[in-house]
């Protein structure tokens, strides 16, 4: 069953814009916005309960979605669709929380830690990567971004849906990896090894830090081995997610060879 809304000034459009725009809107209502079919598709496969469904007949055609559906005219969809592209399918979803506690992690576990991320883009980028080379989570510290914002969505293109994610406090989580048995492996320029030349085969927490001032001296502290990528040029650091996906792919080929050898 569906409801035809062909006003912009609907209360209904109006709450889909604000829950866009402010995450403390995000927080209360415990519902963020997903564009995209695929991304929806991945979204329910996931789990997540889909509220609302703003869809655009003309744009996405048939829909075999199983949800309260608000069917919108193609340019008032051009209004409320942050980016474009999306096939004409927009979805206000419920939220979940992220805890640390419902991490289930295999036994030689590769996670992603993130301290402080400023830019949704970042991370969703990373959560992008992770899922490209297998990781089995991504933990996100002391965020100062959130985590369903439509920037992150847009750069994880589903992904945010297929990597387990937590959300905690630096201490917490380096508690969590040294009660887990993993090594941690924090990425800064002082006191490291070149990272190829670091053992990324056992469980292992690769921790990122801000591109402003890196990770904090609790986690330099906490760690088993300090690695660094080779900086040739004029710059000394890289963009974190572009970190996240070097160190990721050299753990992967680690890995595998070890795995070819044992074979």
């Amino acid at each position: 069953m569906s409801e035809l809304i062909t006003s912009a000034q609907n209360p209904k459009i109006k709450r889909l814009l604000s829950l866009q725009e402010k995450s403390r809107l995000r927080r209360e209502e415990g519902l963020f916005v997903l564009e995209g079919r695929r991304e929806i598709e991945r979204c329910i496969a996931a789990g997540y309960e889909i509220e609302t469904l703003f869809a655009c007949p003309e744009i996405a055609g048939d829909l075999t979605f199983d949800c309260k559906t608000m069917e919108v005219p193609s340019w008032l969809y051009d209004k409320i669709a942050y980016r474009g592209g999306t096939e004409g399918v927009i979805a206000e979803v419920r939220a979940r929380e992220h805890r640390l506690e419902d991490l289930s992690l295999p036994e030689n576990a590769l996670v992603v830690v993130l301290e402080s991320v400023e830019k949704p883009g970042n991370l969703g980028a990373v959560l992008r990567s992770a899922d490209a080379a297998g990781a089995d989570a991504v933990i996100v510290c002391d965020p100062l971004t959130d985590i369903y914002n439509p920037n992150l969505l847009r750069a994880s293109t589903g992904a945010l849906f297929s990597v387990p994610v937590a959300c905690c406090t630096s201490q917490d989580a380096i508690s969590f990896l040294k009660r887990q048995g993993i090594r941690i492996l924090t990425a800064q320029l002082q006191d490291s090894e070149l990272y190829y030349d670091t053992d990324m085969t056992g469980a292992a927490a690769i921790v990122i830090g801000t591109e402003a001032t890196g990770l904090s001296q609790e986690w330099r502290a906490a760690a088993d081995a300090h690695i660094r990528i080779p900086m040739l040029g004029v710059c000394d650091s890289l963009n974190a997610s572009v970190s996240a996906a070097i160190l990721l792919f050299e753990a992967l080929r680690q890995r595998r060879q070890a795995s070819l050898r044992i074979e």
